[in-house]
């Protein structure tokens, strides 16, 4: 059995979640890296929202929203239980007799185990935002010439990482930004979304940096693949202090080469196979940043901060 990274947590972090749940920004559930948000969380991070979504349709990008759910099939597809099996999070119902669902519900009342009256749907929930657009793009049939830019919104996406470290949520919002097409064109595209979201952060005053970085991968198997990954420059990060000893990737540029064109079958104009790239903004961590950087009341934040985000 390969052990499962367990990243550690500092008096830091959990004292920074304990000044927002006393501030009521977030509101617990009992399950750590479960949180509900107040007005207050919600009304930054929906301008926050708003902010990348008016950028990107400034940009061209077409508009096409999911919800937080995938069909299992996509995900086998797509490889991502052999490289993040650990995160993965798949949906299970009741499909038994009426005797079954009263002994589930009796052994429910009393907290006990009653997972053996459960089946595995047809569904798994949502990993990352993007991964719903690869199959919807390839039913349009070829990609015009110049390719696609999509917007897929801020969707609700899960990753199995429970931890009192405020800024590593077990569901968060995951504003995803996807680009279809030449390889040359999609590489461009991504490195000039790395520079936007780095001046982006710096105007809202975080001290972000752009680092090359990897994806957590699974198993032995999984540091090579994280070494090639660096090696090849495939994933950038945008980082900044929160409250751990190490900064947090407050958002992520991927460069996945012919993956996803293959895997789904999208063709680009000549019929050849399309490259992908694609970003993640993620909401909770830049919203939780700049409460760590200037303060747990938006109305005391420097103004030019407010304005970028409309505050004013």
């Amino acid at each position: 059995m390969v052990a499962i990274e367990v990243r550690p947590v500092t008096a830091d972090q959990v004292e920074f979640l304990h000044e927002l749940v006393e501030h009521g920004l977030l509101i617990e559930s009992g399950v750590p890296g479960i949180y509900g948000h107040n007005e207050v969380f919600e009304d930054v991070r929906g301008r926050l929202d708003h902010r990348l979504t008016s950028e990107a349709a400034a940009r061209g990008a077409v508009r096409l929203r999911f919800p937080p759910l995938l069909p299992r099939h996509q995900l086998e597809l797509s490889g991502y239980l052999s490289s993040f099996p650990h995160l993965a999070g798949s949906v299970y119902a009741f499909e038994g007799s009426e005797a079954e669902a009263i002994a589930q519900a009796d052994r429910a009342s009393r907290h006990e185990d009653w997972s053996e009256f459960q089946r595995m749907t047809d569904l798994t929930l949502l990993p990352a935002a993007c991964y719903p657009v690869y199959p919807a793009v390839a039913q349009r049939g070829r990609l015009e010439p110049g390719g696609l830019f999509v917007d897929a919104g801020a969707s609700w996406v899960f990753r199995h990482e429970p931890s009192q470290d405020p800024a590593r949520r077990q569901m968060f919002h995951q504003h995803e930004l996807v680009r279809i097409g030449e390889p040359e064109t999609v590489l461009e595209w991504r490195d000039e979304w790395a520079e936007l979201g780095l001046a982006l952060l710096r105007s809202l005053g975080l001290e972000a940096e752009l680092d090359n970085a990897n994806d957590p991968f699974f198993g032995r198997k999984g540091r090579m693949l994280a070494a090639t990954q660096r090696e090849q420059a495939l994933k950038l990060e945008l980082l900044v202090y929160i409250a751990g000893p190490e900064p947090t990737a407050l958002a992520s540029f991927n460069h996945h080469l012919e993956h996803f064109g293959s895997t789904f079958g999208i063709s680009l104009a000549d019929g050849g196979t399309a490259h992908t790239a694609c970003l993640g903004f993620g909401h909770e961590r830049i919203v939780l940043a700049l409460l760590r950087t200037h303060g747990l009341d938006p109305r005391t934040w420097p103004e030019p901060v407010r304005e970028e985000l409309s505050l004013s």
